[in-house]
């Protein structure tokens, strides 16, 4: 998304004690967390927040429109670096100039709440490609960030190019790149991380596709064994406001081999059976997902603690202004839980993630108006 203005900055706050419920959904005694405005569901216990906090994702040069959002694992390697397990890691699509395509840092978030630079690739003058960090961000427990670039030269779609997948050590520092006829406009990534071994799905934004890329883990790089086409056929085209439209969001179940696709264009959310063994292309899978009221192009997409799917929203299809910057709740039987808002205006909701931590869960979501990431924190609940 593109906007036209510059970083709006909050501090570091905790919720009020009343104003802000969290509803909370629970499966298996297992808490979800959905920020909840207003409107009650008969199917949820209703729990105050423990914790929310809002951060800066905005680094000393001036990036915006944060992308990508990341925690570091439980295990991470983390050996000289900077990185720690519960940090979170928000990639950077715009430069300070709110071009698109040309933004070159990964921030790290931790609970000082001072955003700091982890990785910090070459500034490009106006007239040469940035990076454009794209929502295509994972941390693997093998002490290495891989994140997508979708590169323009003017900040808009007719300059773009294919871009690549940037492998980057622990401490911060490029190692090596991915790219290929494969690689075409890396837009979102989830990976299914072994240590040694990983499977990384990868959507394609530039060809409507998406790739499942299977890599080799050593203590120096990561490397790939292969590249294989598993879903395609899916819209995408470039768009004035939304810079491209095309897949983003992809979810992988181990237990059941699918993977979760979410379409912006074609305003719908796609599995994919056999994923990390099928070797065609499939076409897109089968539609689990789509609804006019609460789907307005999704975006990135997590799973939540109880199974449930949690996607957000660009307001680039089927606009709604009464429903602006939304991130959707829905189970994998494509029904309908809950929503939240992140932001008052549309074009806010991209990136967010979920992590478990014991008996703690984290959902944490950014604000691409206010170039902000927001972390809620649940306690262990259950059911009364």
């Amino acid at each position: 998304m593109n906007h036209n203005m510059s970083a709006y900055v909050r501090k570091p706050e905790t919720a009020p004690t009343i104003k802000n419920r969290i509803t909370t959904f629970l499966s298996a005694g297992i808490a979800l967390f959905a920020v909840f405005s207003g409107m009650p569901s008969a199917d949820a216990d209703a729990f105050l927040p423990e914790q929310f906090t809002i951060f800066s994702t905005v680094p000393p040069n001036g990036d915006l429109n944060p992308y990508g959002v990341a925690f570091v694992p439980q295990g991470f390697q983390s050996g000289t670096g900077p990185l720690r397990p519960g940090q979170i890691l928000v990639s950077n699509f715009n430069n300070n100039m709110n071009l698109q395509g040309t933004g070159t840092t990964i921030v790290r978030v931790s609970a000082s709440g001072k955003p700091a630079v982890f990785f910090a690739g070459p500034p490009h003058p106006v007239g040469s490609s940035g990076l454009g960090l794209s929502t295509a961000l994972a941390v693997l427990k093998n002490g290495f960030v891989i994140v997508g670039n979708v590169p323009s030269r003017d900040g808009t779609a007719a300059t773009v190019t294919s871009g690549s997948l940037l492998v980057i050590n622990n401490e911060g520092h490029l190692v090596s790149t991915i790219s290929g006829p494969e690689i075409v406009g890396p837009w979102d990534m989830t990976v299914f991380d072994e240590g040694s071994k990983a499977i990384a799905f990868v959507s394609m934004v530039l060809s409507g596709r998406v790739v499942r890329l299977n890599l080799n883990v050593s203590a120096t790089d990561v490397t790939v064994t292969s590249k294989t086409v598993i879903a395609g056929g899916y819209e995408h085209r470039g768009d004035p406001a939304a810079f491209e439209v095309g897949p983003t969001g992809v979810v992988y179940d181990q237990t059941t081999d699918i993977l979760y696709v979410a379409s912006t264009a074609d305003n719908a959310v796609f599995a994919v059976q056999n994923a990390a063994t099928r070797g065609n292309s499939g076409s897109r899978g089968a539609v689990i997902y789509t609804d006019a009221n609460h789907l307005h192009g999704p975006l990135a997409m997590a799973e939540a603690p109880n199974g449930d799917l949690l996607v957000s929203n660009s307001d680039v299809i089927n606009s709604n202004p009464h429903l602006p910057s939304e991130i959707v709740e829905f189970t994998k039987q494509g029904q309908f839980v809950t929503q939240l808002s992140v932001d008052p205006l549309q074009g806010g909701s991209f990136g967010l993630a979920v992590n478990v931590n014991g008996g703690e869960s984290f959902f944490a979501a950014v604000d691409d108006n206010t170039a902000t990431l927001t972390l809620w924190r649940m306690p262990a609940l259950g059911r009364p």
